[in-house]
């Protein structure tokens, strides 16, 4: 703030008014003291001491009245200035309600104090939302009046697979999201991201910041809602068909075993003998089957939950390739990273990846492939094959489905629920880069412990 300030009536500065008009109020006096001075009958030296002394005090108390008036405004200019800067810490002294200057300063300290608090609020309002965004589980996309994405929560990057870094600033159209933005509020739609075609709930909202329109759009995953009750019905009618079968096929083993005893005592030349001992192996040998078929089920009706502890993606991605015999598995070296995980689970997870990798590289002759990359939110372990490819997507994770001829319809679909247990993701898609199946398995990475992506 300017300490000169025009008048209408003058060319005089404030500083410069306030002095001049304390002359002129005081000349008259100064004046007539100066003439009975000189006129009178008094020695010269005094009369020059007189002078001076007159001359120097009205001077004295200009100065003085000039700096009590000019050094307060002063400061007044300065707290606002600093507090049009941001900064709202400063305060002044000899702030006292009882006079007109004192109560001034009051107010401007008061003043301070307001903004102190409310820049406080503003914070602690902003830090809120900030976690809030982060704890949700919904995808959050906030765009300007231009359609570009100005905010995104950690939810919205794992949709769209990318940092947050990555996207802020990109148009609504680059983001396959533009659809979002027109069109009848709340509705379904299907929409293709990283983790596939999945339905998705869409709500928006427009609000304005700094005077300009912008909208807000929340999308919520129904696919993971739809998956939830599926997995709980059909763990369901696992433990109901596993209870059934088990208490049907234990009288059928022991009468099978008691039946194989009587023909043991029969003689060996007995008619249908033969025939009757290779009917009761068939009958043992189904039912330890059907008994592993139904124990292997029971392990998704019973997965556990997880147990968490760090784990270190480098070296669990190593460990569970080592385990591999039946072909060679290039480790692809990513980030060091670190995640809080149940390192049991996560094996038997990426085992499952990649025995249907090398199983799908022997028909083709062709090879496997680990790698990972993360971020600040999550890290993403890809298993690549060059074999023949996914026919069918539709019925991957489905229980009980399978297209292999010795597959059991099993692994899938418990390594999803794994994934998922750990607040991840894992999806399946044909290669865009050349034949073959890529499995990505995305997970959050422990608070701190991301170094950034290489």
């Amino acid at each position: 703030m300017s300490n000169r300030l025009e008048w209408k009536g003058g060319r005089l500065s404030f500083q410069r008014y306030i002095p001049f008009l304390a002359l002129l109020s005081g000349l008259p006096a100064i004046v007539i003291a100066l003439v009975l001075i000189w006129s009178g009958d008094l020695a010269g030296r005094v009369q020059v001491t007189l002078t001076v002394l007159i001359l120097v005090t009205w001077a004295g108390l200009l100065a003085t009245l000039r700096d009590r008036l000019v050094r307060p405004l002063h400061v007044v200019s300065n707290l606002l200035s600093a507090m049009r800067e941001g900064d709202y810490s400063l305060r002044t002294r000899g702030s006292r309600p009882d006079d007109a200057l004192g109560l001034i300063l009051t107010e401007v300290n008061a003043l301070g104090q307001s903004f102190h608090d409310q820049r406080l609020g503003a914070l602690e309002a902003e830090n809120l939302l900030e976690r809030l965004l982060t704890v949700i589980d919904v995808a959050l996309f906030a765009f300007d009046d231009r359609d570009q994405l100005i905010l995104v929560n950690p939810a919205g990057e794992r949709v769209l697979g990318q940092a947050k870094a990555d996207l802020e600033g990109r148009h609504a159209e680059d983001l396959r999201l533009a659809d979002c933005l027109v069109g009848d509020t709340p509705r379904i739609m299907e929409l293709a991201f990283a983790e596939g075609l999945l339905r998705y709930e869409l709500r928006r909202r427009s609000f304005r910041q700094n005077g300009r329109r912008h909208r807000l759009v929340v999308l919520a995953d129904l696919s993971k809602i739809l998956r939830e009750e599926e997995r709980i019905a059909w763990q369901r009618l696992i433990r109901v068909l596993s209870h059934e079968i088990n208490n049907s096929l234990t009288p059928i083993k022991s009468i099978a075993d008691s039946l194989d005893g009587m023909l043991d005592r029969m003689p060996t030349d007995a008619p249908l003998r033969e025939d009757l001992q290779e009917g009761l192996k068939v009958i043992a040998g189904r039912s330890a089957a059907l008994g592993r078929f139904m124990s292997a089920y029971a392990r998704l009706a019973k997965l556990p939950r997880p147990v968490l502890a760090e784990v270190d993606v480098d070296a669990w991605v190593r460990r569970v390739a080592d385990l591999e015999t039946r072909g060679s598995i290039t480790v692809e070296s990513g980030p060091a990273v670190t995640i809080d995980a149940d390192g049991d689970q996560l094996d038997q997870l990426l085992i499952n990846l990649l025995d249907n990798a090398l199983d799908a590289a022997e028909v083709t002759d062709g090879s496997v492939s680990v790698s990972w990359r993360a971020d600040s939110h999550q890290v993403e372990v890809n298993v690549k094959d060059t074999g023949p490819g996914l026919a069918e997507t539709a019925n991957l994770f489905v229980p009980f489905y399978t297209t292999k001829p010795e597959g059991s319809g099993v692994g899938l679909a418990l390594s999803r629920l794994i994934a998922e247990a750990h607040g991840g993701v894992l999806s399946l898609a044909n290669r865009k880069d050349g034949p073959g199946c890529v499995a990505r398995v995305r997970l959050p990475v422990s608070p701190m412990a991301a170094s950034a992506p290489e």
